[in-house]
């Protein structure tokens, strides 16, 4: 796997930042970058519990990632490892899975009331290309709605 980073500056404070980040109906909103047709989670944040990330695939089908969150501090970092994903509806929890055991980790730290938000991840080579082309665009999303 290949590691990647993004990182954005928000003019806003962490605990907002953090929020934006991670609340449902905001989330949705961020993430459109990744899913034209909407991106949601069902699950939680809390350590370890199991989240999955979700929305229509162009077939009409659900897909996604599933994932456990493995560490959570509160307006710092939270870290997800994946433990698959999920295709045409259907879940694939082990090695078949291009995710499987790949982590993703949101740091947050604030100076100043600007806020550091830098995205670490593990992505199979095969999906480098979209990552580096979406993640620019949604964290620029997430900064306009933390600072609006």
């Amino acid at each position: 796997m290949e590691k990647l980073n993004f990182t954005v500056e928000v003019n806003a404070p962490v605990h907002t930042v953090w929020t934006t980040m991670l609340d449902d109906a905001t989330y949705r909103q961020w993430t459109s970058p990744f899913n034209e047709a909407g991106s949601w989670y069902e699950g939680s944040w809390v350590l370890g519990s199991e989240i999955r990330f979700v929305g229509p695939d162009k077939d009409g089908t659900l897909g996604g990632m599933i994932a456990t969150v493995i560490e959570n501090k509160p307006d710092e970092r939270v870290t997800l490892e994946y433990l698959g994903e999920i295709l045409r509806g259907v879940e694939y929890r082990d090695e078949r899975s291009k995710f499987f055991g790949g982590r993703e980790t949101y740091s947050f730290s604030e100076s100043g009331g600007v806020t550091t938000v830098r995205v670490d991840l593990d992505s199979e080579e095969d999906f480098s290309a979209m990552f580096r082309e979406m993640w620019p665009l949604a964290l620029a999303r997430l900064k306009a709605i933390a600072e609006s």
